[in-house]
């Protein structure tokens, strides 16, 4: 069976997706082009790493990968996991909040300081409320009916990967904490809420395979893909959690960062 899309509705989509792609984009160089002004240098991977997510996030839900997904399960998984977990980990690692800070003016910079400070932020980023917004929203979607309104109506499809998104970079930047945050949870704890998620996650993908979502053609594929592939992505994400962590906690580097310090 096929999806029932309006007339011109999925070309209106792609364009809508493609402008906000390129304003993307376009705000995150002229930021870099801002902060070179200033004689702040921004490293150019990071340019990649935003260019390239936005990309991703954006082929996920316009193309030839989103028309396929509303039959392959194999290519909405594959979707699932550009959109919700490859996507979030180049956007974090471009750091745009850190970039933000530096390209705006005082008064907007100060701004923007207080509202991370905030207590509501301060809520949605710690890793056990954006673990319970990513992988709870996860549930959700595929234990309930979104999954197949997906398959039909082109809105709720671009919703649910816009959510997926930004609930994966909510989580990944709540776990890697390579921007500021001035109410930072100690690592013990974002350790164990990344085990569980991981765990969550798996036991979904398995639930899947045991429990197919009618509708969808390759179904216990599309299954395996979501287990064995976000396995990879989620191994990437634990290497550069520890290796925060270690650097963090290196008596070399601290002792070197006390004595810059007393220096300056």
């Amino acid at each position: 069976m096929h999806a029932s899309h309006a007339p011109g509705s999925g070309s209106v989509l792609d364009l809508l997706v493609t402008v906000a792609t390129i304003a993307a984009i376009a705000a995150y160089v002229g930021g870099v082009r801002i902060s070179r002004r200033k004689g702040r240098q921004w490293p150019w991977h990071r340019v990649a790493l935003w260019c390239t997510g936005i990309v991703v996030a954006a082929a996920s839900v316009a193309g030839p990968l989103a028309t396929a997904a509303h039959e392959s399960f194999v290519a909405h998984m594959t979707a699932h996991l550009a959109a919700g977990m490859i996507a979030p980990v180049m956007l974090v690692l471009a750091a745009p909040v850190t970039l933000a800070l530096r390209a705006l003016h005082v008064t907007p910079a100060r701004r923007l300081a207080r509202l991370l400070a905030s207590r509501p932020v301060s809520l949605i980023a710690h890793p056990l409320t954006a673990a319970l917004i990513s992988v709870g929203g996860l549930w959700l979607i595929y234990l309930g009916p979104v999954a197949e309104s997906m398959r039909h109506v082109p809105l709720i499809h671009v919703a649910v990967h816009g959510h997926l998104v930004l609930a994966g970079y909510l989580f990944t930047a709540a776990v890697i904490g390579l921007d500021p945050r001035p109410h930072a949870p100690s690592r013990g704890l974002t350790a164990v809420v990344l085990v569980l998620s991981i765990a969550a996650h798996g036991i979904l993908a398995k639930h899947l395979f045991a429990h197919p979502p009618s509708g969808f053609s390759d179904v216990q594929a599309g299954a395996q893909l979501m287990y064995y592939a976000g396995a990879w992505v989620e191994a990437v994400v634990i290497v550069i959690f520890c290796a925060r962590w270690y650097r963090a906690t290196d008596p070399r580097r601290r002792s070197l960062s006390g004595a810059s310090s007393r220096a300056a």
